[in-house]
């Protein structure tokens, strides 16, 4: 028998872990900008809300890639995508480097973002197919876990290197870490039979009719976009408002990451059973943290706390918001997991702008957490508002029983196209 079927734990494969390593390059390319905007900002001779418009710029690739590529590479083979996916990232990451203007470093951002997107469907889908089911959620909590290590690492390591070695040497540094993962996709990923049942597209966008699923969208941008509304500018904040020097912005970053590792593992275990719960204390604190900020920004002890608490807000209420999703997108297994990813990169496209904005007002970097609490405030109205549409459904939970497994082209499945493992016998407690 199986050790799998015996229940004990398998172990997972390498393979697994090469797409963690991989999703943490991508994790550190998309958030690390936060700790470097003042240095490109002067390199680039452009404004510090112009510069964070690269962050929106990566957002926006995301938000367009998600869904596009979820759709485009559903009949490619599975390694060969991955391959030239992770590729283009890496390709991305050195045109970053070399960029002559801002004009350019710009179109390296949506290039990025765009194969990003890809490789974060993809790859999902590869890291389900290569474990049983009974190891489904640990092969998911790997990839996931290689993004919470980029936030607590990679971040505030790219936030280092800007320091000490200009901002570009934190590009380099992501395209290192992307060819390492070239080589891993290339020599330890197997290759992945395509399902033998394609899902149908016109079936699963329908579910676009349903209000629930517009109202988890505008709570998941909203979620997102209110904290990087801040987050994005915290660097300046740190060493404008709070008057830190600019050797300890790593470090207060890596505490933000720290909280968001911490805010995930406690949210993906009471999510499940308080879905609901979680998502207004969860957008309620941060809100009340995002208060705080701007309250007392000139506070160098408060604003270091403040960045780990909300890390964890922050992040205690994602698995909530993951999961809203796959529950009323329950006949969509193609784009559920797209449209959740499209949707936070909708928020860390809009945060960014607004604080922008508000900064070019002339109303100080703590504004910018003024104006984030104001998009979680509107945020928990949503929230209630799918609270109060479930209940007159007659669904305490705000929607419909998820009918989704973790699994398949776009990281779920519906029952019937579950893949088996690569290795390992079929057996009783397998599907």
């Amino acid at each position: 028998m199986p050790e799998y079927a015996s229940g004990r734990r398998t172990r997972m494969p390498l393979a697994v872990y090469i797409l963690g390593l991989s999703v943490f390059a991508l994790g550190t390319s998309e958030f690390m900008l936060s700790g470097l905007l003042p240095p490109i900002a002067d390199d680039m001779d452009v404004s510090i809300p112009r510069a964070g418009l690269l962050i929106s710029a990566f957002a926006i690739g995301m938000v367009v890639g998600a869904p596009l590529l979820a759709v485009a590479t559903l009949r490619l083979p599975r390694r060969t995508t991955l391959i030239a996916l992770i590729s283009v990232f890496g390709l991305g990451q050195v045109a970053g480097a070399l960029a002559p203007t801002y004009d350019v470093l710009f179109v390296s951002r949506v290039v990025s973002a765009l194969a990003c997107a890809g490789f974060w469907a993809v790859g999902a889908a590869v890291a389900i197919a290569m474990v049983p089911a009974g190891s489904r959620a640990r092969a998911m909590a790997v990839m996931i876990g290689g993004l919470s290590i980029a936030n607590v690492l990679g971040v505030p390591l790219g936030a280092f290197l800007g320091e000490h070695f200009g901002w570009r040497s934190a590009f380099w540094a992501v395209g290192a870490a992307s060819a390492v993962a070239l080589a891993g996709v290339v020599t330890r990923i197997p290759r992945i039979p395509l399902p033998e049942q394609k899902p149908r597209l016109r079936r699963e966008l329908a579910i676009y009719r349903d209000r629930q699923v517009w109202l988890a969208i505008v709570i998941t941008a909203l979620a997102a976009g209110g904290v990087f509304c801040a987050f994005s500018y915290l660097a300046p904040l740190l060493t404008d408002v709070a008057g830190l020097g600019t050797a300890w912005v790593p470090w207060v970053l890596a505490l933000f990451g720290l909280g968001a590792l911490v805010g995930t593992t406690i949210g993906g275990r009471v999510a499940d059973a308080h879905l609901f719960g979680v998502l207004l204390s969860g957008i309620t604190a941060s809100t009340v943290f995002l208060v705080a900020l701007a309250l007392f920004a000139s506070s160098q002890v408060a604003v270091t706390g403040l960045a780990f608490l909300l890390g964890l807000s922050a992040f205690f209420t994602a698995p909530a918001l993951n999961a809203r999703m796959f529950d009323i997108a329950a006949a969509a297994p193609t784009l559920a997991g797209a449209t959740t990813t499209a949707a936070f990169n909708l928020g860390n496209t809009s945060g960014p702008w607004l604080g922008g904005a508000v900064i070019d007002a002339g109303f100080g970097f703590e504004a910018t957490a003024w104006a984030g609490a104001a998009m979680l405030v509107v945020g928990l109205a949503a929230v209630a508002l799918a609270l109060r549409l479930g209940a007159r459904s007659g669904d305490s939970a705000g929607g419909r029983p998820s009918r989704l497994v973790a699994g398949a082209d776009n990281g779920v499945l519906t029952d019937a196209a579950v893949p088996q493992p690569l290795s390992g016998p079929r057996t009783s407690g397998g599907r």
